[in-house]
């Protein structure tokens, strides 16, 4: 069945791991009818936890995407991993949703990828709202949890549900819009009842904070709120609405999903106040590079985004849609904007997590799959035309690398191929030749996502894969002027070859990458020869005298040469000065350079010391440190890249697993001493292994 614009909501859970987001997700789909059973995560048997992987290691790894049908409404549900390994997957869900749900756990509070989920929410100013989980344990506190959210996120959340008890003493939760409470039955669905006195204050005073997020919803509300102190239910629904659209206030629900509790609440409040899809836009990238506003919009041409790609043992290529604008229908023909090709749409799918359904169209906010497609990938635009190519996913870069090889070289064309399937499916893992390290790299977010796909490779596709740390880019520049000069001559029977050059080389400041001047007068060597010396600088830069690393930050200057009428030629002359450039080179100092990063992370304020302590001890230059809130801190910094290359790994051992970073470049800088004579026996040694190889 399809659903039209109005009758849409699309919501994603998220959260910090361990906060119970798969266990909601499926209690949720019980509660809708949509599974006769609820399952636990411990049995493998979710709907959100599906693929071989996530079975094995209890957790998150893949978005999980269902339906619910709910007060005549569709609730489209994306179950999101928890780790920031995994973030690529949750990105996608907050794009295609108009609806944010954050799980916290009632005893740790918020955790720190929450409020790392918090902050990107809050940069695409997107409605949400917060789920409060595990009260029936001894260590859960309502109370003590809101007043986290109020301090780390500095908001007041409006409890929408507040609960009866805690630990053992749990029973359930009172539905504060409607004024009812639910009893947790075990098992079987929460129940609904009369509200205990002894909540009777409790649930007053949760509401007049109700009426006030209501009011502020509207301006018309708020004059009657000012002057009669109160809504009727009608206004309160329509003002909630508007709020939550313009994300002026923040909902709070709490429950016990492993006892089905809090479920209905939460249900049709998604259904009867949540954003639907024409209050929310997308952005189109036009052709200057300037971006634009895309309403969601049913009457507009046909446009849609492809957000994932996924690959299935059975249904082969599935291409996950939302659709912005217009109607996708099964059996049609479109534009692949992105690759500029048509693609024939055959059949459209929705679905119940590995569950496909198949449905005759789609409109401008639902969340679809297209089976089978011929060209579209992660990130294109599908349209009917109008000119519209939708912005591309925000999504981090890469920061933990690892060097890869099969075991067998019989194996390696298979390697690459399941290589370039896996980074299409995320598109935070990338998979490069490295043509001047000479190795295959693979980066993702961190050690468990690289380990978890080389397990995948190893499994379903029996190859060996041998890893090492990657190699670093080094560079080589020269710290003063020398100058040299080289005769090519050689004599073959016929023509021979002859070119005399005379250079002088000079640095320049870092990142002033190279300059050539031709300060040749009187045709000592003839205009036409000149581009074969260039061309002859640039090879000899290609590969320094002291490890082989590209030089950069020279000035070279031609300053003198000789030809011979019959014998010179531009390979001469090419020959010529990419000698006299290595010599010139010799002379001048030489010196190695290493990539320095800027690094940014992000840490729980107890780990403050160790990790800058670590840092120190990395060869690091801290840069700044400052307070986000909530007790977390973050640290900026320059680190030489050689130091970073295991730094997923370290941060996580002094973080307890808790701590993120993000990296990227910056300069290079001269390294001398052990360090660098350590470089060039490692250089020396691997050209050596090449060469034998």
């Amino acid at each position: 069945m399809s659903y039209t614009t109005d009758l849409i909501k699309n919501v994603s859970i998220a959260g910090h791991g361990g906060t119970g987001k798969t266990t909601l997700f499926e209690r949720l789909l019980f509660a809708g009818g949509v599974i006769p059973r609820a399952e636990t995560v411990e049995s493998g048997k979710t709907v959100g936890d599906s693929t071989p992987e996530e079975i094995e290691r209890k957790i998150s790894i893949h978005t999980a995407l269902a339906h619910i049908e709910r007060n005549g409404k569709k609730i489209n549900l994306f179950d999101t991993p928890g780790s920031s390994d995994f973030i690529g997957d949750v990105i996608l869900s907050f794009r295609a949703s108009e609806f944010a749900l954050l799980t916290v756990d009632g005893r740790a509070g918020v955790q720190i990828e929450t409020i790392k989920l918090w902050r990107n929410l809050e940069g695409r100013e997107k409605p949400r709202g917060i789920f409060i989980t595990k009260l029936d344990d001894e260590r859960g506190n309502f109370q003590t949890t809101l007043d986290d959210i109020r301090e780390k996120f500095k908001i007041t959340p409006v409890s929408l549900t507040i609960p009866m008890g805690s630990g053992a003493a749990y029973q359930g939760v009172i539905d504060v819009l409607n004024e009812k409470a639910y009893f947790a039955q075990g098992d079987a669905l929460e129940k609904e009842g009369a509200i205990p006195a002894e909540y009777a204050e409790a649930v007053a005073a949760a509401r007049e904070r109700l009426i006030e997020a209501a009011a502020e919803g509207d301006d018309s509300l708020m004059e009657k709120y000012i002057d009669k102190g109160s809504l009727d239910a009608e206004e309160m629904h329509r003002g909630l609405i508007e709020a939550l659209a313009e994300h002026k206030f923040v909902p709070a629900f709490t429950g016990v999903a492993v006892k089905n509790s809090g479920l209905i609440p939460l249900l049709d409040f998604i259904a009867d106040i949540g954003p639907n899809p024409k209050t929310a836009r997308d952005i189109s990238r036009e052709e200057d590079g300037t971006q634009k506003d895309i309403p969601i919009d049913p009457d507009k041409p046909m446009a849609a985004l492809v957000i994932k790609t996924s690959y299935d043992q059975f249904s082969g290529k599935l291409s996950w849609i939302k659709v912005i604008r217009g109607k996708l229908a099964a059996d049609t023909e479109a534009q692949n904007v992105s690759e500029n090709k048509k693609e024939r749409i055959g059949k459209i799918y929705t679905c119940q997590g590995k569950k496909l359904e198949e449905i005759r169209e789609l409109y401008a906010g639902d969340v679809g799959i297209i089976s089978k497609s011929a060209t579209l990938k992660t990130n294109d635009t599908l349209s009917d035309g109008g000119g519209i190519n939708f912005l591309p996913l925000r999504l981090p870069e890469p920061v933990h690398s690892v060097a890869v090889n099969a075991a067998a070289k019989k194996d390696d064309d298979k390697l690459g191929e399941f290589l370039v399937r896996a980074a299409e499916e995320d598109k935070t893992f990338r998979y490069q030749y490295n043509t001047e390290t000479k190795e295959t790299v693979i980066s993702g977010m961190g050690e468990l996502q690289v380990t978890i796909i080389l397990d995948k490779i190893k499994q379903n596709q029996k190859i060996e894969v041998e890893t090492h740390v990657p190699h670093v880019a080094y560079r080589e520049t020269i710290t003063k002027k020398a100058g040299a000069e080289y005769t090519h001559k050689k004599q073959t029977g016929g023509h021979g070859q002859y070119g005399k050059v005379l250079l002088e080389i000079a640095p320049l400041p870092r990142g002033g990458n190279y300059q050539f001047i031709n300060a040749i007068f009187g045709g000592a060597i003839p205009k036409n020869y000149i581009p074969g010396v260039e061309k002859g600088v640039l090879e000899g830069m290609a590969a320094g005298t002291m490890a082989g690393y590209p030089v950069v930050d020279v000035e070279v200057k031609v300053v003198d040469g000789k030809y011979h009428p019959v014998d010179s030629s531009e390979l001469a002359f090419k020959l010529a000065a990419r000698n006299a450039f290595r010599e010139a080179m010799r002379q001048a100092a030489p010196t190695l350079l290493e990539p320095i990063m800027n690094l940014t992370v992000i840490v729980e304020d107890k780990y403050l010391g160790d990790v800058m302590s670590d840092l120190s001890g990395k060869r690091g230059k801290i840069q700044g440190q400052a307070s986000v809130g909530g007790g977390i801190e973050e640290i900026k910094a320059q680190v030489p890249q050689a130091e970073l290359l295991r730094y997923s790994i370290d941060l996580r051992s002094i973080t307890s697993g808790t701590g993120s970073f993000s990296v990227e470049f910056d300069h290079y800088a001269p390294i001398s001493g052990k360090i660098a004579e350590d470089v060039i026996k490692a250089a020396q040694a691997f050209r050596v292994q090449e060469a034998e190889d």
